[in-house]
């Protein structure tokens, strides 16, 4: 359709140019005013609709949030709501949440290492890839339902999650080492 407007366009714009003996003055305003109505239509229709309505979408799925319920090495529990999209570790340092994170989420160490309480929410999870089992074979008080934060990806499926953080890691980083958010 966009390609139809832009040719019958140009068929426009060339009669409404041609020289003045082919084409009365008026006629060739009249044509000119209808080309430009035709292309303004096409181009809300087309751009500024499917534009807006894509960036409403992203606006709704980024105002879409879960609840996840962060449990601390104390017991102390932390409910967040988290954008869907977020990992649980950027959403554990944009809520002060202390899970260290020393590799930024590049899946090159375990100290974003989770646990998810309970089995249902661990079930609905992806399965993960073998860099993460790799980094999770190095996870200080590994279970079955332990996972990298930085690879738990907030969903609507995940609403109400909870997740412990163990009582330590293993990091090389020296000794009163501070996470920062990002």
């Amino acid at each position: 359709m966009l390609a139809r407007a832009f040719l019958l366009g140009i068929q426009a714009l060339r009669r409404a140019t041609a020289p003045a003996g082919q084409n009365s003055l008026t006629s060739r305003r009249n044509e000119a005013e209808v080309v430009t109505s035709r292309v303004n239509h096409v181009g809300k229709t087309f751009f500024c609709s499917n534009t807006n309505a894509t960036s409403n979408d992203r606006s709704s799925d980024s105002e879409a949030k879960i609840s996840v319920t962060f449990i601390d090495k104390d017991g102390e529990e932390k409910l967040v709501k988290v954008p869907i999209g977020m990992s649980m570790l950027e959403a554990a340092h944009e809520n002060d949440v202390e899970l260290e994170g020393a590799c930024e989420g590049s899946l090159a160490c375990s100290t974003c290492h989770v646990i998810v309480t309970d089995v249902d929410y661990y079930n609905k999870l992806e399965d993960p890839v073998d860099e993460e089992n790799d980094m999770l074979d190095l996870a200080f008080g590994l279970t079955e339902t332990s996972r990298l934060g930085c690879q738990v990806i907030a969903s609507p499926e995940l609403d109400g999650i909870r997740l412990a953080l163990p009582s330590a890691t293993r990091n090389f980083a020296v000794d009163g080492y501070v996470a920062k958010s990002h």
